[in-house]
């Protein structure tokens, strides 16, 4: 993953907002109905909240930061094959099926790891997740 760091409050903002975006919503919820287009609901839930940031970022920022475009663009680019392949898939898992759908996912999540790290780092935030999980285990 690139480097960030914020340049301006607008900049800082966005980048903290997404790095809070990207904390929680990669895989299913409790409200999960066993499908894989109710798992991919979260994923199109979070794209969506990546658009918003986007969008308010953009508006905000005077010369809007490349590498923070980026990382937000980039969510939309790795996420686009599991929300286009199961994004209307209503029918319930089978083993196979359950592993594909875990497997991308789990790219999807290793992407969204990849961000958070980058934010956390530029930001000054990297702290934050250690202190949150004083065991030691990976933030993501």
């Amino acid at each position: 993953m690139g480097t960030w760091r914020p340049k301006d409050e607008a900049e800082l903002a966005a980048g903290w907002s997404l790095w809070l975006e990207l904390s929680t919503r990669v895989w299913p919820d409790p409200s999960w109905d066993g499908t894989p287009a109710d798992a991919i609901r979260q994923v199109r839930d979070l794209l969506s909240a990546c658009e918003q940031i986007r969008s308010s970022y953009e508006a905000e920022a005077a010369a809007p930061s490349v590498a923070l475009l980026q990382l937000l663009q980039s969510m939309t680019f790795v996420a686009s094959f599991p929300v286009d392949l199961w994004h209307d898939d209503t029918h319930p898992l089978d083993v196979e099926r359950a592993a594909l759908l875990h497997g991308d996912l789990a790219s999807f999540a290793e992407h969204v790891a990849g961000v958070r790290a980058a934010l956390a780092r530029g930001g000054g935030w990297a702290s934050l997740d250690a202190e949150r999980r004083p065991w030691g285990l990976p933030v993501d």
